[in-house]
């Protein structure tokens, strides 16, 4: 009953998504307004620049970038959420510290990196990272530090301790946070991709929909648009995926004697 459930709410979406690209073509079937071309314009665009002309030169960097600063800062923001959730004193010590930091938007510090860095992929791929660190590392310090106290206890109670006890235990019982954590961070990464390509560099597809503007080519403009959002919806689907495969058999694990 609840997979035929599941199956009606995944219908129902995909019938709703229908509906507004059908509105969205014949509304704009017949538009003269520049700003908003029609959808098969739009469309014929896209396959033009995306399908073929722009992969290597804009996709690729992109989604490279997105990739590597990505993993870069859920990697960073876990193992020190982990590190900080189980010491409470350092948790303390360092909480004005990570408050401070992640009230910092990270477009702000966009033009510091330009500076400091320049407009390298290395500079743009540090401020994914940053970007990306924060929904990760809170979400891993409040597992860990909330972990059901049964479990620590029972873990006690059979030796299990250092190493076996983070990878058996406290990692299994945080996962469900920390890709929580993960999955806001997968939104911000593609958010800052964007922006950072925009602000400065020479290629991606946030420099392509900038340059796109400026020059007023504005249905290649869109065309970028919708590239992003399609991109958005694959990485979140292919993310929901993977998650739900892990946390198929979450929980504390070893807890028997070996």
């Amino acid at each position: 009953m609840r997979r035929l459930t599941s199956v009606a709410h995944r219908l129902l979406g995909l019938l709703v998504f229908a509906v507004l690209v059908a509105a969205w073509w014949l509304g704009s079937q017949n538009s003269l307004n520049p700003f908003y071309p029609p959808l098969e314009v739009i469309t014929q665009h896209f396959r033009d620049n995306w399908l073929f002309e722009r992969v290597p030169g804009d996709l690729v960097p992109s989604m490279w970038r997105l990739a590597v600063g990505y993993l870069i800062g859920v990697a960073a923001g876990a193992g020190l959420g982990m590190l900080i959730g189980v010491r409470p004193r350092l948790r303390r010590a360092v909480t004005p510290v990570i408050d401070f930091m992640r009230s910092l938007p990270p477009t702000a510090l966009i033009p510091t990196a330009i500076v400091v860095i320049g407009i390298g992929s290395s500079g743009k791929v540090g401020l994914i990272a940053l970007a990306c660190v924060w929904p990760v590392l809170l979400n891993t310090v409040t597992a860990v530090a909330n972990l059901d106290v049964i479990w620590s206890q029972t873990a006690k109670a059979y030796r299990i301790s250092g190493w076996r006890y983070l990878r058996r235990v406290q990692l299994p019982g945080a996962l469900p946070q920390i890709l929580a954590g993960a999955r806001a961070a997968l939104a911000v990464a593609l958010i800052m991709v964007v922006v950072t390509e925009m602000v400065g560099s020479t290629e991606g597809i946030g420099h392509f929909v900038i340059q796109a503007q400026r020059t007023f080519a504005l249905a290649d403009m869109w065309s970028g648009v919708l590239l992003i959002g399609l991109i958005g919806f694959a990485i979140n689907a292919l993310f929901v995926a993977v998650q739900r495969g892990l946390l198929r058999s979450h929980g504390p694990r070893g807890t028997t004697r070996s």
